[in-house]
């Protein structure tokens, strides 16, 4: 039986930073996005959230840009810096992943999970 999800990536290319336009996004490159947008709607460098989260700049600049697949304690911390909830924080991730899912979506539905089995 054909699928059509394409193939994984191989395991050497986890750090590239930006998703493929024909797949589906990542979710690190999701949640990225979020933070970063959060960042910026609060006016603030990274330095200063990154400071508050306890984390370097270096590391919330990789979460920023979907290097890292952070823990979720980096997440909560993160989060609780720019004074969000994790639920707030995943419900804003989870709509950016439907809004993609919605602009490439060529019709498959929840055939993944068994194509991974496979």
């Amino acid at each position: 039986m054909a699928s059509s999800i394409p193939p994984l990536r191989p395991a050497t290319d986890r750090t590239a930073s930006k998703p493929s336009s024909a797949r589906e996004p990542l979710w690190r490159h999701a949640l990225g996005e979020c933070l970063r947008g959060l960042r910026h709607e609060r006016g603030e460098k990274l330095s200063e959230t990154a400071r508050r989260a306890g984390v370097s700049p270096q590391y919330l600049s990789e979460m920023e840009r979907g290097v890292k697949e952070p823990s979720s304690e980096m997440i909560a911390a993160v989060a609780g810096a720019l004074d969000v909830t994790l639920v707030d924080l995943t419900l804003a991730v989870t709509e950016s992943l439907r809004s993609a899912q919605r602009s490439t979506s060529s019709g498959a539905t929840c055939s993944a999970a068994y194509a991974l089995a496979a």
